[in-house]
């Protein structure tokens, strides 16, 4: 089965530290004496079906690759050089020494993928998980130290580019620094000596074990990911669990119980709950529920899963529609010994809503009274691919979800749209070209060329205009692959300004294609690949690719091109250009561009929420490019007052222009206690991840998500700018979009 699509993040490597290795002589390495527990080391071996797997991807590409590399012994710098990179890529791990063993292997990982002899990889891996424990269990020894913060000592936290340290005296004191600065975090934060060490003891005993949990199938996805990334940054290989959990983010629904689960205390915790699912509907079960046992059916044994990956209980939870699971629960107010409670499930099918599009309105307060302006938020262009392939009616589709919304926003008389596509990855490029056509009926969308260079015009032939009106779309760095089509035809087309930053800028097109059925597997042993078989063009005839698409009306921004986006990759595609396809603009949007861009930066420059964000962004730079920090109390205790300072500061301000006062101490609850929305929200409590409590961490979610859009706010004041500037000039109008214009392009 192949999918073809053109973008979605999916997450490869298993840990932010890893890398590779390589076979033969590194397995053998002698290595520091640090303690018999660090010493107890997995020994990851390759599994015949991944030999195999590799084999077939090696085939495919340097075959029938957009950009079809042979694997040969550059290829073979360049992986290796990128599997180190994931390994090791902050360089904290491994020592020079260890680099100049692996050396070997340098121009050597052709032959063993050709050869199908994966132990050189594995044994770079291995050695790489004997040295992640050593340096953690250093860590964790010294806790029971004094550290001397009034000391001029600065830390390097970035040392991507930084070398390999020499000696284990070197790695030692740059863990010894690591340590200092996890340990001030928390001092900083109020927490006392003894707190610090329960939290840090546990920090890295979590992280000690997480490693422990790692399979051959991880190893193997990891230094596939190296060979897949280094012919091109958008190939990748999925195993057979990656590759299903990839197919439910495009199908948006799966069969199971519909509880978001979270490893906390090694336990599977239920973190939210899928309105109207089986774990909803039943009552039984609440956020914070520790999930310890799970059975099959009603009188199936109960397995134990105290300990187990979370992917591992998620993969015995789910199962087919209308089988029944048993779930053993540690509720959430129960203590480790508290009694348990037994809750039966019927699983069934459950749709992911929270990822598929919704709309909201915007009122714009104006001399006329109020503008409404429709939003259409899209995380991603999902489809359902099998159900449409099946000839399911009633397929998932992102498409008719977005054209039910706006027939919807229609009957709510809004005067104008905007489609939200910020952190937008991408995903089906059907529904890419099909959701253009709603705005601009028939005609081509965007040109796709393969590696023959054979050009195909990508056109919606029974294209229907679901909203003739005036047309925004929001874009943002995130913004990737079918959302610069979107946006890039819209621009093209003149039917609508594009707002925000510059766009993502990946240009090229991917398929899924299933290893286990070109090996004709009835399993699934062999996992995907999703390969880029062409590049796409605008209909203009350029392309999105590095540069992106550059917004009509451009926000200030944190991003830069060096860091995110596709010009931060060695090897992207180059920008090119090719012939223009036979399509007639809509509109011309330029003269009110320019119009609209000034009243845009004379409102902004009122505008305190915005300045702050220019602000944030020209200290955000400033602190990254030191690149170091201190380890002195003083010091940090000064910078740290310094933005509680700041936040206060605007605090003040907000609740002046909000016509409020902030009385200090105010209190909300009836026990007394503060509001926990008075806390700063830049104070840093020194703590990771799941060190929070879930319900903290829920309302600091729910927060971010209720917090004022200054972004969005400011696009619907644009869009009601043009609605005004539309009605008081004719000459203005004439030029721009026409709703019979889009209506005489759809039944030509």
């Amino acid at each position: 089965m192949k999918k073809t699509l053109i973008g979605m993040a999916i997450a490869l490597a298993v840990s932010t530290h890893f890398a590779i290795a390589e076979s033969g002589p590194i397995a053998t390495v002698n290595t520091p004496d640090v303690n018999s527990a660090a010493k107890s080391t997995l020994n990851f071996q390759p599994l015949p079906q991944q030999i195999q797997a590799a084999n077939m991807t090696a085939e495919f590409f340097t075959r029938f690759h957009y950009k079809a590399t042979p694997l040969d012994d550059a290829m073979s710098e360049k992986i290796f050089d990128r599997y180190l990179k994931s390994l090791d890529g902050d360089r904290v791990f491994f020592l020079q020494s260890d680099i100049d063993k692996f050396s070997v292997a340098r121009d050597k990982l052709d032959d063993a993928i050709l050869g199908q002899d994966l132990r050189t990889p594995f044994a770079m891996f291995n050695l790489y998980h004997q040295r992640f424990k050593e340096r953690l269990t250093y860590a964790r020894s010294l806790l029971n130290s004094e550290f001397d913060f009034s000391q001029k000592e600065a830390y390097r936290y970035q040392r991507e580019k930084e070398p390999w340290p020499q000696t284990e005296d070197e790695m030692r004191d740059l863990w010894r620094q690591r340590v200092k600065n996890d340990w001030l975090r928390l001092k900083l934060a109020g927490k006392e000596t003894a707190a610090i060490k329960t939290t840090l003891e546990k920090r890295y005993e979590t992280t000690l074990t997480r490693m422990n949990k790692l399979k051959s199938e991880d190893v193997f996805q990891l230094f596939m990911n190296a060979y897949a990334m280094s012919v091109e940054p958008h190939t990748n290989y999925l195993g057979p669990k990656a590759a299903e959990d990839f197919d439910i983010s495009m199908r948006l629904s799966m069969t199971g119980i519909g509880a978001t689960l979270q490893d906390r205390d090694e336990m599977a915790t239920v973190r939210e709950m899928v309105p109207g699912s089986p774990a909803a509907l039943s009552g039984k079960l609440k956020v914070g529920d520790r999930i310890v046992g799970v059975a099959q059916g009603t009188d199936g044994p109960v397995v134990d899963v105290m300990g187990w990956r979370l992917d591992d209980v998620v993969k015995l939870i789910r199962g087919p529609k209308d089988t029944t699971v048993t779930l053993d629960v540690l509720p959430a107010d129960a203590g480790p010994d508290g009694a348990h409670k037994t809750v039966v499930l019927v699983r069934n099918k459950i749709t992911l809503e929270q990822q598929a599009a919704k709309k909201s309105i915007q009122e714009v307060k104006t001399a006329e009274g109020t503008r409404r302006i429709g939003v259409i938020a899209l995380p991603t262009f999902y489809q359902d691919f099998d159900a449409r392939r099946r000839g399911d009616k009633n397929f998932k589709s992102a498409t008719r979800d977005v054209a039910k919304l706006l027939g919807e926003l229609k009957k709510e008389k809004v005067d104008s749209v905007l489609i939200d596509l910020r952190d937008n990855g991408g995903g089906s490029l059907n529904e890419a070209v099909e959701l253009t056509s709603l705005f601009i009926g028939k005609g081509p969308v965007v040109q796709q060329r393969n590696s023959q260079g054979r050009v195909h015009v990508e056109s919606d032939s029974a294209g229907v205009v679901a909203w003739d009106g005036p047309l925004g779309v929001m874009i943002n760095r995130g913004s990737a692959s079918a959302s610069e089509i979107f946006a890039a035809a819209i621009q093209d087309y003149g039917r609508g300004l594009i707002i925000g930053e510059n766009s993502f800028g990946k240009g090229t097109v991917q398929t899924v294609i299933s290893l286990d059925q070109m090996a004709r597997s009835e399993k699934q042993q062999y996992g995907d690949l999703k390969m880029t078989i062409a590049q796409f063009f605008r209909v203009n005839g350029g392309t999105t690719q590095l540069r992106g698409v550059t917004p009509d009306i451009a926000y200030p921004s944190f991003t830069d091109a060096d860091s995110y986006g596709e010009s931060s990759y060695d090897n992207a595609l180059p920008w090119v250009q090719i012939k223009p396809a036979n399509y007639q603009a809509l509109g011309n949007l330029k003269d009110v561009q320019a119009m609209l861009q000034v009243r845009h930066e004379m409102r902004i420059a009122k505008d305190k929420e915005f300045q702050f964000i220019k602000e944030d962004i020209a200290e955000f730079k400033k602190q990254k490019e030191k690149k170091v920090i201190s380890l002195n109390e003083e010091e940090r205790r000064a910078e740290r007052d310094a933005r509680e300072k700041k936040t206060k500061e605007r605090e003040v301000i907000r609740a002046a222009l909000e016509g409020k006062t902030k009385v200090a101490g105010k209190t909300d609850a009836k026990d007394g206690t503060k509001a926990e929305a008075n806390k700063l929200p830049t104070q840093d409590d020194g703590l990771q991840g799941s060190e929070r409590s879930l319900a903290a961490e829920l309302a600091a979610e729910k927060a971010s998500k209720e917090a004022k859009d200054v972004y969005l706010i400011e696009a619907a004041h644009i869009l009601s700018d043009e609605i005004e500037l539309l009605k008081s000039s004719k000459r203005l109008a004439d030029k721009t979009i026409s709703r019979a214009s889009v209506k005489s392009k759809e039944t030509n």
